[in-house]
């Protein structure tokens, strides 16, 4: 007998994977958490029915969720994680020396607990001594924090669900609150793609517009996400994606990635027409 995981993306699409074993399934007080073995894509995450990443392509999302904002600015020393609870986000912050502080919130401990165990790849990065866990709702402890960090990035689930309150107008004002005068924020935009998810992506994008001066969109592709074809916000409160980045000084670095190099850093952020149109209502002009 075969078995195979499904997500339904829209009433008349599904997306498959072959499943070779169960590696563990539970239930916190907040979702359930499966973590399933297949041959195409490795070890991957699903949680309450949604795939969340998969070891085969886990390093595109977490490496274009990261990497653009640290290239943009000079000098991040404190960073604010929200969400990211596989830890794959943190893995590639830990890759830059300078710096000193990461504090992650995630309301969910078994996340983290099933992610150290089971997804090791992704979840190294909560080893590293400049990382704070903090088992918290991110709406909660966002609110008290005021001036503190230089790069917020925001990687939560869906807009439904224990992070629905992660895509609230208000949300996005407290990170404003919370970043130092020149600090970004990052975070996961969904799909343009399916029409459900593209209704979504504008409402996200409205509500950081409203709260930032500098606010942009940029894509990847990863194959596991509904369609294949992801976006991403950059909002600042002074750096320009694009006219503020400094190339050779991220390439000095010495870091080395799969997916991000410094010319998809300025090309990710030309859009296709679709989702330009998508956007024209809520985006500033340049």
């Amino acid at each position: 007998m075969e078995l195979w995981y499904s997500e339904i993306h829209t009433p008349h699409a599904k997306f498959l994977i072959k499943v070779d074993r169960q590696l563990y399934s539970g239930k916190s007080e907040f979702q359930r958490i499966d973590v399933l073995e297949s041959q195409e894509f490795g070890r991957f995450l699903v949680i309450d029915g949604y795939l969340m990443m998969t070891e085969k392509d886990e390093f595109i999302y977490h490496e274009m969720i990261v990497h653009p904002a640290m290239a943009v600015h000079p000098n991040p020393r404190r960073v604010l994680v929200i969400g990211a609870g596989d830890g794959g986000v943190l893995r590639e912050l830990t890759r830059y020396p300078f710096v000193e502080h990461i504090d992650i919130v995630d309301i969910d401990e078994l996340v983290i607990k099933v992610c150290r165990e089971f997804l090791p790849q992704t979840a190294c990065g909560f080893d590293d001594e400049r990382v704070n866990i903090h088992i918290l709702d991110g709406m909660k402890f966002i609110r008290k924090c005021s001036d503190e960090y230089d790069i917020i990035i925001v990687d939560s689930t869906d807009p439904f669900g224990p992070g629905e309150g992660l895509f609230t107008k208000e949300f996005y004002g407290n990170c404003f609150k919370a970043l130092k005068e020149n600090g970004i924020l990052v975070n996961q935009h969904e799909s343009p793609f399916y029409a459900a998810d593209a209704v979504a992506t504008q409402r996200i994008h409205k509500r950081i517009v409203q709260s930032f001066p500098i606010s942009r969109v940029y894509q990847a592709h990863i194959p596991s996400y509904p369609s294949g074809h992801w976006l991403f916000g950059f909002a600042s409160k002074k750096y320009h994606p694009i006219r503020d980045f400094d190339p050779k000084r991220w390439r000095s670095l010495g870091i080395n990635t799969r997916y991000y190099n410094t010319q998809l850093h300025i090309g990710c952020f030309a859009l296709p027409n679709y989702v330009e149109e998508l956007l024209e209502d809520v985006e500033g002009v340049e």
